[in-house]
């Protein structure tokens, strides 16, 4: 694959909260070897002068951000899920249409092709199907371990679970699919591409075997694609909810642009690529010259850590 080392992006999520000065910022990105950075949903405004200074200085292209970028002036931290497309409060939805709105505006002042989202949740009130994932994963681990003292649910009641979110599913998704379309002419207008990601939380939107749905309910010709996060993918793998790479397969042709990192035995993600349970070599048969490919390391990995992230997924992924 040509010139990857010009290709892979450092998420600012690694480094924002330490930062004071987003110049200086984008600057120790540059200095780990990173020619790109994808701006992340801990971007605060007064981090902005800075991030343009380096900017129109040429430091560091900006291959992305994500959703909400930068962040309402008076929050502090990491918000992406501040407002939401699948709440019931209009004036949420009215909210975030505005705010995902802005970051497209700053997207195209940085010179970013793509837009991060998350997609909103569901909700429930009474017999949650929650817990029978999260006891299917503790399952998923052990076996990875070759713990044989931990055990899952039945396929029975997994099953009751898995159909229990595809029904509330089916209602929450509306929400959302009016909301992407509302905010459709402004990408258009700004020639941007939004990234629907998936996640790793079992209540968001839309759910992995709904993606190809929620596409073909958008206008035609939308600037929407699907943005992979190997890091969720696998989660939901280890839950057996769904399998990464069939996964892939179904959505390979909406793929624009991937979050690059590892799940540990313990099942934490964003830890160092080639470290824990992703199949990274099957990754890199889906990686396109056009995808973008961007590092998303938790703040608690180490600038050694990091650098050995880089030099794993320039190998894996070339």
């Amino acid at each position: 694959m040509p010139d990857l080392s010009s290709r892979l992006s450092l998420s600012t999520c690694w480094s924002s909260h330490r930062h004071t000065d987003g110049y200086a910022m984008l600057l120790e990105a540059r200095e780990l070897g990173f020619q790109q950075a994808e701006l992340s949903h801990g971007t605060r405004v007064d981090l902005v002068p800075g991030i343009i200074q380096a900017v129109d200085e040429g430091v560091i292209a900006i291959s992305s951000v994500h959703n909400f970028c930068p962040l309402p002036g008076s929050v502090k931290h990491a918000s992406p899920n501040l407002f939401q497309p699948s709440s019931r409060d209009k004036s949420e939805r009215s909210q975030w249409l505005l705010h995902s709105e802005r970051t497209l505006e700053f997207a195209v002042r940085v010179g970013a092709r793509h837009v991060v989202m998350h997609s909103g949740s569901m909700t429930f009130r009474f017999r949650s199907p929650l817990p029978v994932f999260a006891a299917s994963m503790e399952s998923g681990l052990a076996k990875l371990t070759k713990d044989r003292s931990v055990y899952g649910p039945d396929e029975r009641e997994f099953a009751k679970a898995r159909d229990r979110l595809r029904r509330e599913a089916a209602t929450s998704i509306r929400q959302v699919i009016a909301a992407y379309t509302d905010l459709v002419p402004a990408a258009e207008r700004h020639g941007v591409w939004l990234g629907a990601e998936n996640r790793e939380g079992y209540p968001e939107l839309p759910l992995d075997d709904g993606f190809e749905d929620f596409f073909k309910a958008l206008p035609p010709d939308s600037p929407v694609g699907y943005w992979h996060d190997t890091g969720h993918a696998q989660i939901k793998h280890l839950t057996g909810l769904l399998d990464h790479e069939q996964h892939l397969t179904r959505l390979a042709d909406r793929i624009i642009g991937f979050h690059l990192h590892d799940v540990s035995m313990a099942g934490k993600d964003h830890q160092v690529p080639g470290s824990g349970s992703v199949d990274f070599a099957m990754i890199s048969r889906f990686v396109r010259p056009e995808h973008t490919l961007v590092l998303e390391p938790s703040p608690k990995l180490t600038t050694e850590e990091i650098i050995t992230s880089r030099d794993f997924l320039l190998e894996a992924l070339s």
